[in-house]
């Protein structure tokens, strides 16, 4: 009886390496295999891969270092998908583990006492039965393959979330830059407003002053008081941005709110390495985490069709058991005892289940389009965040540049306003225009300076950094 089962149970591993499984073909490219310049750029070439750098030496600031490396450790989200790939793996144990037999070691004891009367004889009867075996419970013999490709759609359900958490992981690290980014430009904006300010309430004072001596006419004063109020205005308005940007930096870190963690440096200290290569084919773009995300789920949807298929066939069950059995419980392990053994195979064969294999099927292979669609869709995302990054890298040094000569014209016309209206050649209203020029390009080119750190940090993720 041992070898018998132990030959059943090879035979079946061996019939169970088929499975109905359609065979994986990846879907076709669905972006250009090139990325576009913008017309009249061209675009910087780097000399590092993404995927090859490590986000602490492309974020080249300790300060970064601190809140980035916090925020993974502590961040809510991440910690989330982390607890989902063990729930995914435990799955897929589970899965893996219906293809090996369970095999248990058992035991039971009978007693059976009858009266007089129910045993219709003059002596009462009694009988006492031990067993003790080992067993094979309702082990199912995976000839089609539908146990296995359970397995296979468990497996990249798995690994389709191993990448979901390294995709928000990369997405963190670009997400928690820049709010630090913004933090920096708000404190930038909000110094340069209470520079601004200041400025306006000492001209203020001196034209308030030259009113009394009736130098100056109440209109600049007038004039002079609605400049000190709009950066009244804006100084509420950074002061209000700078909270806001620490409580969405100190969400990302997933920590209570601690002045040690707040930077200390400014925005013109900040150094991010733009060393990143960017002349490659886009089907770099397979290496990104979510791309890879997708395709793993498109696998376990195509795994999912050979089970459906299997459904359709026979199902064989084995149960069986070999042990010892005596009529006494020390005699049960001796020579006395008897061997015992039972072998119950059962196959199931579906006839009618009202359309509910052929329904499932259907229900797989709809899926499965559905996932390819995904996978392409993700492709076509992709190609689409790394191009708006690369058309910005490409601009914003250029911006950036005329942004500041911008505002070296702007502050050269409010010293000659300020200096032809102190000679009394001008108006004070000709001075007011060229601080309200001025102040608007100086918070214009503070924005711009942030933008260009952020697409580095963006360009980064987009093109699969940070994974390590």
């Amino acid at each position: 009886m041992r070898k018998s089962l132990a030959s059943i149970l090879v035979a079946s591993t061996i019939l169970s390496a088929c499975t109905m499984i359609p065979s994986y073909e990846r879907p076709q490219f669905s972006a250009s295999t090139s990325w576009q310049n913008v017309p009249g750029y061209e675009m910087p070439v780097g000399e590092t891969l993404a995927s090859d750098l490590e986000w602490k030496k492309f974020f080249d600031s300790q300060e970064l270092w601190l809140v980035i490396g916090t925020a993974l450790q502590n961040n809510k989200d991440l910690r989330q998908t982390a607890l989902s790939i063990e729930e995914a793996r435990a799955a897929y144990r589970i899965e893996r583990a219906d293809l090996i037999p369970n095999i248990n070691l058992g035991g039971s004891a009978t007693y059976q006492k009858s009266s007089d009367a129910a045993a219709g004889t003059a002596v009462a009867s009694k009988v006492e039965l031990y067993n003790a075996g080992v067993g094979l419970s309702s082990y199912e013999v995976d000839l089609f393959g539908k146990i296995r490709s359970q397995n296979q759609s468990a497996i990249n359900e798995y690994l389709a979330t191993e990448e979901a958490h390294a995709a928000l992981r990369n997405s963190l690290i670009a997400e928690t830059a820049n709010a630090y980014l913004q933090l920096l430009a708000d404190q930038k904006l909000l110094a340069l407003t209470e520079k601004t300010l200041d400025a306006q309430k000492e001209t203020y004072d001196i034209l308030n002053k030259s009113l009394e001596r009736g130098v100056a006419t109440e209109q600049d004063v007038a004039r002079a008081a609605t400049a000190v109020e709009t950066a009244n205005v804006n100084l509420h308005q950074y002061k209000r941005y700078v909270a806001q940007d620490k409580n969405a930096l100190f969400m990302l870190m997933g920590i209570p709110q601690d002045d040690a963690f707040l930077p200390e440096t400014n925005l013109d200290q900040i150094s991010i390495k733009d060393t990143l290569k960017a002349d490659l084919p886009s089907e770099v773009l397979l290496l990104r985490p979510d791309v890879r995300q997708a395709e793993y789920e498109l696998l376990a949807r195509n795994a999912d069709i050979g089970a459906a298929r299997a459904a359709f066939f026979p199902s064989i069950t084995l149960t069986g058991n070999y042990g010892y059995a005596s009529a006494g419980l020390s005699d049960l392990f001796t020579r006395g005892a008897e061997g015992a053994y039972s072998f119950v195979p059962n196959i199931t064969l579906p006839i009618f289940q009202g359309g509910r294999n052929k329904a499932n099927l259907d229900l797989a292979k709809i899926r499965k389009e559905k996932a390819i669609v995904s996978y392409e869709q993700a492709i076509q995302n992709a190609f689409r965040d790394v191009s708006d990054e690369l058309a910005a890298r490409a601009t914003l040094d250029e911006q950036l540049a005329a942004q500041e000569r911008l505002v070296a014209a702007a502050q050269k016309v409010y010293d000659l306003s300020q200096a032809r209206y102190d000679a009394g050649v001008d108006s004070f209203l000709s001075v007011l225009d060229a601080q309200r020029e001025l102040y608007s390009y100086e918070q214009s080119a503070i924005e711009t300076q942030r933008q260009r750190l952020a697409n580095l940090a963006n360009l980064f993720k987009a093109l699969g950094g940070g994974g390590q």
